[in-house]
Formats: structure tokens, C-alpha cells, sequence
């Protein structure tokens, strides 16, 4: 729980503003929040989300009313020396708002913020709503949006803009806003149909699904953004107490959703922009919402020319500041983007990769799940009485530290050649010792049904998958840049390798559970 109240929401009104919000920014500080951890559950089970929900229940009362309160139950009252420097923001308008003392300005003002969030409301049900009829998220990590579904030039801009950047976040775990020129292209480029054309925005590539003629849309990770290829390693004890308060979690969001419908269906409308309204287009820009609270009367003439006194006076502050820090910028330079940051995983170990899939790998272990179909049974005989001999001394046995890349095309050629390979032997037979050959020249042949064969069905699995999206798929290779595995398709280099790779982003598509009542 945090004591934020209803003048820090002011306060932050105020801020948003003069950095150009529009009326999703000027809702303020969500009731409730749920926040993720670093790390998600692990745990071979179905998605899930555990986080922790960050509920702010003092939103309605003001700092006085907080002051009274803790003068009647005699508790000193504790403030920050920081809170007077006229050198943060925050504090500027803090000082410019308690030099306003009409009640009538807090109370028109404390209205506007109310409007913002029965707004904001709408927009993330609408958007909710959106999200479960047109998108379906892939396992191998990218989203397919269906057009048809989604009707797009029947949504107006606030709630489509909003949709989109959902959606993008989640599939590129990049939590940042999506606005400007980006948030303009993404919503022209969703409006075409049927869609013909690539775009890149926002770490993610959208492009036309193959065969759909223009009807579906792919969502993948960017892998020409500036992002670094990292990878996470997650400490065993890291989930240590999430299960133990999952389930209350889940319940409360449950609940509180539920709750959240109800309120939503008993509104005919939205108090501050009527949901037919033509004015609700321009809604992005913090100025369309001062006029349009004017216009219905929820702001005066007076309180209008105040709040947009402040807007301006607050502005021009970040304006200077932006400059300083831009000439400091060209004079030291930027340094660039990690991208060669380290990728090894050794055996055992759990990794976490671009935030987006867990993946675990050992070497030459008890077979973990059988690869083949009852139709093939002949090989999971074969190669069950050929595991222990074959695999000590197999490529896999040898390493003890792997690292993960994303696929590239020239692993798809790789695949081809090895299920066209007729004997794998001689591949083999270029790594061993010369000693080794000899008391290997028994097995060679099962192990190379193997490889052939797990290529051969790996091939089959990426057909499935569009070329844009397996170049995101999380790739295991040795210390000499051979493929191992790919395992979201099932590859191994060896039949007694055990590598698993889930897909479970940090934050679960649409932002995790938020409430503005």
C-alpha cells in the first residue's frame, strides 16, 4: 500500500500536462496496480502471472484531510526537507498549487482528474475486449491480429492507439509509451486492408500473414531495433515465495474485474467525452482535453485560465531543461547499445532470454519426453538401446556450457542439409579422435537417424511459423557455433539432450491488472 493522495494527483495532472498528456496520461495514478517480478514462474505449468498488486486506497483524500487524520490519532507528522527545493518539478507545482486556495478551483480540478479516469476506464475495457475477440498469441512468441475481427476503421483513434501499443509492448517487452509519428504510422498501417505492405515500430515487425491474403497481421520481436540480445540467469530460490500468493492474487484481480464490468455496464457514458462524440478523435493531445472539459462545463472560464497558466509557466521549465540536457548530449555523446552482452548458459542453469523465454538445457541425461509419435516407435527402441553408448561420446557430451542466439536463415539451411544427408557419419567422424572413430563406427548410423529425422521434423514445425517470427526463436549452440537445439521445434543434436524453452514474457499481454475507479 502507498499513501499516495488526491494532491499528488493534482500535482501530477498538472506535469502530465506540460509534457503534453493526453486524457490516458492526465487519469493519473492507477487505484490498483499489479506489478511483475524480474522473473516469472518457471515452472512447466500453463502461462501464468504472478505479481504483487500496489494499491493506493488514500487517492480521495487530501494532504489536509491526511494531517487532520494524523493529528486526532496523535502521530506526528513526518515531511520530506526535499519537498520545498524549487529545483524538482514536482515541487514547483506543488507551491504554485498552494498559493490557489479557492476551493472551487481543487474541487473543478479534482473533477477533470475523475473524468480522465472514468475515460481511462472505458479505453482499457475497450481495449481488453479487443485483445481477446482479434489477437492470438503464438507459443513460438509472436501475435497474429485478425482484421476482419477487429474492424479497424470502425474504432476510433484513442481506443485503437491504445490496442496496438499493448500489444507491441507485450510482444517486445519494451514498456514504453508508443506515440508521435510511431503511434501515427502504426495506426494508418492497421487500418489497410487488406495489409500488403512491412512495418517496423516499436522493436516489433508487422507484416501480412502468409496466405491470408491481407486479412491477419504478424506481430514479431524486431531484431533490427536497438535492442541488446541479452540473456538472464535466474537464481534457484528467485520463486521462492511467488506461488505461495499467487492464488490470492488471482482471486483479487477476479474480483476486482468482475467489480470493474459491473460499474462499466451501469455508466450509459462517459462523464467528461461522450463515446460518440466527434471530439473524442483529438483526445490525445493534452490542450483537446482542457477545451472539451470547458466545452461541457466541467471546468470554468477561470479555473480553464489557471490550469493552463500553470501548463504553460511548468513547460517552459522542461522546455529549458530538454535543451541543457540535448547540448550535453551532442558535446559528450551517446555511448552505443551493448549488443554483445554475455549469452552462456551452462547445464542446469535457467536462463531468462530478451525477457521473453525461460529455457533450461542438460547434456546427455535421461531422455526427458520420447520425440516420436506411436507410428515411429522403431527409432525411440533404437536409439533407447543405443543411448548410453552412443551419447558418451556424442558432440552434446562434451559441452559444458552452451549459448543462445537467435535463429538465423543459415539455420534453416543447416536443417535442410541434415534430413537430406544420407549418412551423417562423415560429420562425425571429423570431430572424433582417431581412436574414438573405431569404437564409434557402430553407432554412427543411429545417431545420424536421429539428427536426420529431428531435422526433418523441425523443418516441418518451422513451415508453420512465418520467416519474420523464427528470428526471434532462441537458438542453443556450443562453443564453436554449432547448432545443439532449437527447441521451440523440437531440434536436438543429440536424442539424451534435455532442453526446454517456454515462452513466458514478463508482463502478461494487456499490462497486468490496473484500476482507475
Amino acid at each position: 500500500m502507498i499513501a499516495h493522495h488526491a494532491d499528488d494527483q493534482a500535482e501530477l495532472f498538472i506535469l502530465r500536462l506540460s509534457r503534453g498528456s493526453g486524457v490516458l496520461g492526465l487519469s493519473g495514478m492507477a487505484s490498483v496496480s499489479q506489478l511483475f517480478p524480474k522473473f516469472p514462474d518457471y515452472s512447466r505449468e500453463a502461462l501464468n502471472w504472478h505479481g504483487l498488486l500496489l494499491v493506493r486506497p488514500l487517492l480521495e483524500f487530501s494532504k489536509e484531510d491526511m494531517f487532520q487524520i494524523c493529528k486526532g490519532g496523535n502521530q506526528e507528522w513526518v515531511e520530506d526537507p526535499t519537498n520545498q527545493s524549487p529545483v524538482f518539478a514536482r515541487n514547483r507545482i506543488r507551491m504554485s498549487l498552494n498559493n490557489l486556495s479557492s476551493s472551487i478551483f481543487k474541487a473543478e480540478l479534482q473533477a477533470i482528474i475523475s473524468a480522465c479516469r472514468e475515460m481511462r476506464l472505458h479505453v482499457d475495457k475497450i481495449c481488453s475486449n479487443l485483445i481477446n475477440q482479434a489477437v492470438t498469441i503464438m507459443p513460438e512468441g509472436y501475435a497474429v491480429i485478425n482484421l476482419k475481427i477487429l474492424n479497424a476503421s470502425s474504432i476510433k483513434d484513442i481506443y485503437l492507439s491504445k490496442f496496438l501499443a499493448l500489444v507491441l509492448q507485450f510482444i517486445s517487452q519494451r514498456h514504453r509509451p508508443v506515440r508521435g509519428s510511431a503511434s501515427k504510422l502504426l495506426l494508418d498501417y492497421i487500418r489497410t486492408f487488406p495489409s500488403r505492405t512491412c512495418l517496423t515500430a516499436a522493436g516489433c515487425y508487422l507484416s501480412p500473414v502468409p496466405g491470408s491474403k491481407g486479412s491477419k497481421v504478424l506481430i514479431c520481436c524486431s531484431l533490427n531495433s536497438n535492442v541488446p540480445v541479452k540473456l538472464e540467469i535466474i537464481q534457484a530460490h528467485a520463486n521462492g515465495k511467488q506461488n505461495s500468493i499467487s492464488s490470492e492474487v488471482e482471486q483479487i484481480v477476479r474480483n476486482a474485474k468482475a467489480c470493474l464490468d459491473k460499474f462499466i455496464c451501469g455508466v450509459s457514458d462517459v462523464r467528461l467525452f461522450s463515446l460518440t462524440s466527434p471530439h473524442i478523435v483529438d483526445l490525445k493531445s493534452s490542450e483537446s482535453v482542457l477545451i472539451e472539459a470547458k466545452r461541457l462545463g466541467i471546468l470554468s472560464n477561470s479555473t480553464y485560465d489557471t490550469i493552463f497558466s500553470l501548463q504553460n509557466h511548468e513547460k517552459q521549465h522542461f522546455m529549458s531543461k530538454t535543451e541543457v540536457m540535448s547540448d550535453r548530449d551532442l558535446t559528450n555523446g551517446r555511448k552505443p547499445v551493448d549488443t554483445i552482452a554475455s549469452r552462456r548458459i551452462y547445464p542446469g542453469q535457467i536462463g531468462y532470454f530478451m525477457s521473453r523465454f525461460l529455457i533450461k538445457w542438460n547434456p546427455c541425461r535421461e531422455m526427458p519426453y520420447k520425440l516420436f509419435s506411436s507410428s515411429e516407435t522403431h527409432y525411440d527402441k533404437v536409439l533407447e538401446l543405443e543411448r548410453q553408448q552412443s551419447c558418451s561420446s556424442c558432440l552434446v557430451h562434451h559441452e559444458h556450457v552452451a549459448e543462445i542466439r537467435c535463429m538465423v536463415d543459415s539455420d534453416w539451411l543447416y536443417l535442410a542439409n541434415l534430413s537430406k544427408s544420407q549418412n551423417m557419419g562423415n560429420s562425425l567422424e571429423q570431430v572424433l579422435s582417431a581412436a574414438a572413430i573405431k569404437q564409434e563406427a557402430g553407432k554412427i548410423k543411429s545417431w545420424s537417424d536421429f539428427v536426420k529425422l529431428s531435422a526433418q521434423r523441425a523443418l516441418m514445425s518451422l513451415k508453420s511459423i512465418p520467416v519474420n517470427a523464427r528470428r526471434s526463436l532462441p537458438v542453443l549452440v556450443d562453443s564453436q557455433g554449432l547448432l545443439l537445439s532449437i527447441p521451440n521445434v523440437g531440434f536436438r543434436h543429440c536424442p539424451c539432450l534435455d532442453v526446454c524453452a517456454i515462452f513466458k514474457p514478463r508482463v502478461p499481454v494487456g499490462g497486468g491488472h490496473t484500476s482507475f475507479l
